[in-house]
C-alpha cells in the first residue's frame, strides 16, 4: 500500500523510523572530528550520547530507512515485498532536512541510515550516497553518520559513500549460509561478504596514508572527495570501521556456531562490532519459529557478553563453548561459567598475577585489571583497595587472594561457588527480567509531536 503523493514528511518519518527499529545501531563513533568554525555538529571518540530502550537497543541516533520498499522476500523481514503495509520513501533532501532540524533541536547527534532495496541495489546505494554527499557538502554536517551498504551494488558507489560516512555496515543477516538460503533465498552469503572485504581493504589502504600523503595523493581519491568543501579529515575512508548484524533465533544454530562465526568475522574482516538481534516474528511466516515466550533477549545478552570476551579479554570461542556444550548458561554470564569449569586456574593472587590472568577473573574488567597492575607497583593491595579500584567483589572473591588470603573462608568447590553466584541477581539484567519486548520510538515522547521542520 503506497502512501498518497501528498503525504507529508512526518507521515514518512513515522513509517520509516518504525521500519528501522530492528536494525541495531548501538555503537559509539570511534572518531575524533571537531567543529572547524563553520558547519554544524562534531564527532568525538567518546561517542554519541546514547539512550536505550528497555531491551538494550540504542535509540540515540536518528535511525531511519531511506525506504521500506524492498524487492526481496526475506521471511524474517517486515519490509519484504510480500507484506501489505504502508510504504514510503524519503528523498535525499528530506533526510537532510530532518537531520539538520532534529540536530538543531538537540534531539539527535548523528544519523543511522539504512534502506530496503528499491528497484535494485545500485539505485538504492546511489540514493544513500546522494544523501550523505548533501549532508557533508551543502549542509556542512560534521556529525556522526553510520550507513548500511547494500550488497550487490557497484563497488564504486560503496567506495564513494565510504569517504562520507564514519561507519559502514553490511548485515550478515543470519549466522550460516544454510539459514540464509532457507529464509532469504534471494540473497547469497558471497554477495554479502564481497563488499565487506572491499570496505576492509579500503580501510587498510587508507590507514597507510598520513594526512600529508592523503593531501598529496588526491589523484588517487574519487573526484567527489577532492572538492574544496570537504576538509582533509573527511577524506578518511570509513574511519570508525565496519560492523555487521546477525538475527538470533530465527534459524537453529547453537550459540557455539554463532560465536564461532563472530570470531571468524573479527579475524578475517577486522570488524569493529558484530551485533546480535533477538529474533521477533514480525511477519507471522510459517517458515519461522514461534516466539510464544517473546524474543530471546537473554540469549542475545549472553552473546554480547561473550562477544566482549572475544574482543577485549583475549578469550577464544573454543574456550567458552564446544560441540559438547553448545549453548551458554542462562543463569551465569559466560566469564563466570568458564571460571567454574576451570577452577584449576584459581585462586589468582592479585599482587602477582599477570595482566592477562587478571582479565580472566570474574568481576575484574580490563580497566580495573590495568588499575591493579599500576597500583601494585607501589603498594600491596588488599580487598578494600580492590573495591576502590572498581573490582566487583561479589563475584571476584571466590577466585582471588590478596597476599595469600581470601576475603573470608571460601571453599574452592564448583557447587558451592555456583550457589553463591546464583544469588547475584545481576547475572540476569533487571531490564530483561522485568520488561517485555518494546522498542522506543521518536513518537513515544510528546515533545516530538508537531515538530515537523
Amino acid at each position: 500500500m503506497e502512501l498518497a503523493s501528498q503525504s507529508d514528511l512526518m507521515e514518512k518519518l513515522a513509517i520509516l523510523t518504525d521500519a528501522a527499529k530492528y536494525d541495531v545501531a548501538c555503537t559509539s563513533s570511534g572518531v575524533d572530528r571537531k567543529g572547524k568554525g563553520h558547519g554544524i555538529g562534531n564527532s568525538v571518540a567518546a561517542g554519541i550520547c546514547h539512550s536505550f530502550a528497555g531491551d538494550g537497543r540504542c535509540i540515540s541516533l536518528l535511525k531511519i530507512l531511506m525506504t521500506n520498499h524492498c524487492v526481496y522476500n526475506c521471511s524474517y523481514c517486515q519490509n519484504n515485498c510480500n507484506n501489505d503495509l504502508p510504504r514510503a520513501t524519503f528523498t535525499p533532501e528530506e533526510i537532510c532536512t530532518l537531520v539538520i532540524q532534529f540536530y538543531r533541536r538537540n534531539y539527535i547527534e548523528g544519523l543511522f541510515l539504512s534502506s530496503g532495496v528499491i528497484d535494485n541495489p545500485n539505485h538504492t546505494m546511489e540514493l544513500l550516497f546522494q544523501t550523505l554527499y548533501l549532508l557533508r557538502t551543502k549542509y556542512e554536517f560534521n556529525g556522526y553518520i553510520h550507513v548500511k551498504a547494500i550488497p550487490g551494488s557497484d563497488p564504486r558507489l560503496i567506495e564513494l559513500t565510504g569517504y562520507l560516512a564514519d561507519r559502514m555496515s553490511i548485515n550478515l543477516e543470519l549466522p550460516t549460509a544454510d539459514g540464509l538460503r532457507t529464509l532469504a533465498p534471494c540473497k547469497s552469503r558471497q554477495a554479502i561478504l564481497r563488499p565487506m572485504r572491499q570496505i576492509q581493504n579500503g580501510i587498510r589502504e587508507n590507514h597507510l596514508l598520513t594526512s600529508h600523503e592523503l593531501m598529496r595523493s588526491g589523484s588517487r581519491l574519487p573526484e567527489v572527495v577532492r572538492l574544496s568543501s570537504l576538509d582533509a579529515p573527511r577524506k578518511r575512508f570509513v574511519p570508525a570501521g565496519q560492523s555487521t548484524q546477525m538475527i538470533i533465533g530465527a534459524t537453529p544454530e547453537s550459540d557455539y556456531q554463532i560465536i564461532k562465526v563472530a570470531e571468524s568475522l573479527y579475524n578475517r574482516f577486522e570488524l569493529k562490532r558484530v551485533f546480535y538481534s533477538a529474533f521477533v516474528n514480525v511477519t507471522g511466516s510459517r517458515d519461522l519459529p514461534a516466539t510464544t515466550g517473546g524474543p530471546p533477549l537473554l540469549r542475545e545478552h549472553r552473546l554480547y557478553q561473550a562477544d566482549w570476551l572475544l574482543r577485549y579479554y583475549h578469550f577464544e570461542a573454543d574456550e567458552l563453548l564446544s560441540e559438547s556444550q553448545p549453548d551458554f548458561n542462562i543463569y551465569l554470564d559466560p566469564k563466570c561459567d568458564w571460571a567454574l569449569r576451570h577452577l584449576e586456574h584459581f585462586p589468582v593472587e592479585i599482587n602477582r598475577a599477570p595482566y592477562q590472568t587478571l582479565l580472566r577473573v570474574p568481576g575484574i574488567g580490563y580497566v580495573s585489571a590495568r588499575r591493579i597492575v599500576a597500583a601494585r607497583r607501589t603498594n600491596r593491595l588488599d580487598f578494600s583497595d580492590l573495591k576502590r579500584i572498581g573490582v566487583v567483589l561479589k563475584r571476584a572473591i571466590y577466585f582471588i587472594t590478596c597476599s595469600g588470603h581470601t576475603m573470608y573462608p571460601i571453599r574452592i568447590d564448583q557447587d558451592y561457588i555456583t550457589r553463591q553466584l546464583l544469588a547475584d541477581r545481576t547475572q540476569i539484567p533487571r531490564e530483561i527480567r522485568q520488561s517485555g519486548y518494546e522498542q522506543l520510538s521518536l513518537f513515544d515522547d510528546n515533545r516530538y509531536a508537531g515538530c515537523a521542520p
